[in-house]
C-alpha cells in the first residue's frame, strides 16, 4: 500500500511571521486604507467633525495594539515627550488634518494622485536631512512624476480643487517629513506617535465642531474610518511591513491609488477627467519604476523577534 505523504501546515503564528504573511497583511491593510475616501463621502459630516471622530476612535484602536505589542513603554513614552517627539506627533496631526481636508476639498482621484510622491519627497527629504545619495533613476521618475501632477493640476476647474491639491502637498510634507524623523531617530515608537498623534489631532478639531453628537450615521460612518483605516490599517502596514522589503510595501500600496477613485466612483459617481486619468497614470508609472528598482536592490530586513 502506498503512503500519501502531505506537506505539513504551517501554525498560523508562523505564516503570519513569514514573507507570504507580510505580503497578505500589507495588502489588507492597503485595501482598508483605500476606503478612506468612501467613509469620508458618506459621512456627510464637515472636515473638523469627520477629524475629531475618527482620531477619537483611531486611538481607540490603536491603544490596545500598543499595550500589547510595546517592549519598553516607560522609555518609548520618555522620547515621545522630548521635543523631537513632540515634533513627531505635530507632524502626524498635519497629515491627518490636511488628508481629511483635502479629502472634502477636491476628488479622491486628485488626492491620491498628488500623494502618490511620497516616496520622492521621503527620498529628497532623506537626502537634505541624512545625506542619503539621490540616484538618476530618483530624478527621471521624479521628473515623470511631476509632469503627472502638472497635468492633474491642469485638469482642475476650481479653486476648490487647488486648495485641495496645496492641502494634499501640506499632506505629503508631513508625512514623508515624519518617515525620515522615525529612520534618523528609530528609538521614536511609530504606533505610540499615531497614537499621541490621533489624540492631539481630536484635541485641535474640538474647538471647531458643532456642540453636542453628530447623528447617528455619520457617527458609525467615522468609527468604521477611525478604526479600518487609520487603526487596523496602520497596524497591519506596520506588522506586515517587518517581513517584506520595503520598496516591495511602497510598490504595494500603490494599489491604494487605484482603489481609492475606484470606491467613490462605484458609490457615487465621482467622476475622473481624462487629464486627471492621464496625470495620474504617469504619477503610477513614475512611482513604480522607482520602487520596483528599489525592491529588487534592497535586502529583506531581518524581523526582531
Amino acid at each position: 500500500m502506498s503512503t500519501i505523504h502531505t506537506q505539513p501546515r504551517l501554525p498560523v503564528s508562523a505564516l503570519l511571521r513569514s514573507r507570504s504573511g507580510g505580503f497578505a497583511m500589507v495588502l489588507l491593510g492597503t485595501v482598508l486604507w483605500s476606503t478612506a475616501g468612501f467613509f469620508v463621502r458618506l459621512a456627510e459630516m464637515d472636515s473638523w467633525s469627520i477629524v475629531l471622530w475618527r482620531s477619537l476612535f483611531a486611538a481607540l484602536a490603536l491603544l490596545p495594539f500598543w499595550l500589547l505589542t510595546g517592549r519598553n513603554r516607560r522609555a518609548a513614552l520618555r522620547s515621545l515627550l522630548t521635543p523631537l517627539g513632540l515634533f513627531a506627533v505635530f507632524l502626524g496631526v498635519a497629515g491627518n488634518v490636511t488628508y481629511i481636508v483635502a479629502l472634502q476639498l477636491t476628488s479622491v482621484a486628485t488626492v491620491m494622485t498628488v500623494g502618490a510622491v511620497l516616496p520622492f519627497v521621503a527620498a529628497a527629504m532623506a537626502f537634505l536631512a541624512l545625506g542619503e545619495q539621490l540616484s538618476l533613476r530618483f530624478v527621471g521618475a521624479a521628473a515623470l512624476a511631476s509632469l503627472g501632477i502638472v497635468i492633474t493640476a491642469g485638469a482642475s476647474m476650481s479653486p476648490n480643487d487647488l486648495a485641495g491639491i496645496g492641502m494634499t502637498f501640506l499632506m505629503v510634507l508631513s508625512w514623508a517629513g515624519l518617515l525620515v524623523l522615525v529612520r534618523k531617530h528609530p528609538a521614536l515608537d511609530l504606533t505610540l506617535v499615531s497614537l499621541a498623534s490621533a489624540l492631539a489631532a481630536a484635541l485641535v478639531a474640538l474647538p471647531m465642531v458643532p456642540a453636542g453628537l453628530p447623528p447617528a450615521h455619520g457617527l458609525m460612518v467615522c468609527a468604521l474610518l477611525g478604526v479600518l483605516t487609520s487603526g487596523l490599517a496602520n497596524v497591519l502596514s506596520l506588522m506586515g511591513g517587518r517581513y517584506i522589503r520595503s520598496g516591495e510595501a511602497g510598490f504595494m500600496m500603490l494599489i491604494d491609488v487605484v482603489l481609492s477613485p475606484l470606491w467613490v466612483w462605484l458609490a457615487f459617481a465621482e467622476k475622473v477627467s481624462a487629464a486627471q486619468m492621464v496625470g495620474g497614470a504617469l504619477v503610477i508609472a513614475a512611482v513604480a519604476f522607482y520602487l520596483i528598482r528599489d525592491a529588487a536592490r534592497r535586502p529583506a530586513v531581518c524581523p526582531a523577534t
